[in-house]
């Protein structure tokens, strides 16, 4: 098995320490496998995305050492092929539409967040209704009690980083209580969710090893739940320490002067970013 990995960013503002962190330890790992680095473009949130904070992770990751296989993945130019299985799923009898809270579903689109609340488990309120009754701007929901019927249980993967100790038992009723029918996607192509746009995009890159910080792992179930429906491979998983803030936050894209931009006006050096991320 050929070694491959990637770093996913989204352009929605600029990179900070813990970005750097996970690009680099990706990247060392790709080195020192003799393996293959890539790069993605998370660009699929239309509202917050910028060309300008893409040109900036193209920048900042260039100053750290960091290179990576042409061409580029731009999820923004792959729109059709998430909705292409999106629609494969509905013609298996596997998502349905929903219609429910506004906020709850757009938050269910985005990667989760140390930090932020998650939306609730959902209750299953659309769960009867077909995709023939789909309406603008509803919801592509998951059915897992109906999905988690086509898989052999429990769900497993290989975990590499901090969380593969105490690992939890991923059978149905962790399923059922801890995830729920997942928000996929909506009916408009333009919008799909980070769980399965990742899952279809890691295995059309030949992803051996997914490297991402813990704040990540909740999602992983899931995502080997999709690949096991989809038939794609499963990745081993790496998920890594946070990056904190001096009160123990996890950095997020408003901490400026932690970006990697801030650090290059002021003059450091790539290695000063190794010291202070601890690689």
């Amino acid at each position: 098995m050929t070694f491959c990995t990637r770093f996913a960013p989204s352009p929605t503002g600029p990179l900070h320490l813990g970005h750097a962190y996970s690009a680099l330890l990706a990247f060392d790992m790709a080195q020192a496998h003799d393996g293959t680095f890539l790069l993605r473009i998370e660009d699929t949130d239309t509202v917050r995305a910028r060309p300008a904070w893409e040109d900036l992770i193209y920048a900042d990751l260039a100053w750290l050492g960091i290179t990576w296989a042409e061409p580029v993945l731009r999820q923004s130019e792959h729109l059709q092929r998430y909705n292409d299985v999106l629609m494969s799923l509905a013609a298996r009898g596997l998502i349905y539409p929903c219609s429910c809270s506004r906020s709850d579903i757009r938050a269910a689109l985005s990667a989760p967040q140390e930090g932020v609340t998650p939306p609730p488990v959902y209750p299953g309120t659309c769960r009867h209704r077909s995709m023939s009754d789909r309406k603008p701007g509803d919801a592509l929901r998951l059915n897992v009690s109906a999905a988690l019927e086509t898989v052999q249980l429990p769900i497993e993967f290989d975990e590499m980083g901090i969380c593969a100790k105490n690992m939890p038992t991923f059978d149905a009723p962790y399923f059922t209580r801890q995830i729920g029918d997942a928000v996929l996607g909506r009916k408009e192509i333009e919008t799909v969710s980070y769980v399965l746009a990742a899952v279809i995009d890691d295995a059309a890159q030949n992803i051996t090893h997914v490297i991402r910080g813990a704040d990540l792992f909740d999602t992983t179930p899931l995502q080997v739940l999709l690949q096991e429906l989809l038939s794609l491979p499963t990745p081993i998983y790496v998920h890594h320490r946070l990056i904190r803030d001096d009160a123990g936050k996890r950095l997020a894209k408003r901490d400026d002067a932690r970006a990697i931009s801030y650090y290059r006006a002021q003059n450091l050096y790539p290695k000063d970013i190794r010291a202070m991320t601890g690689i």
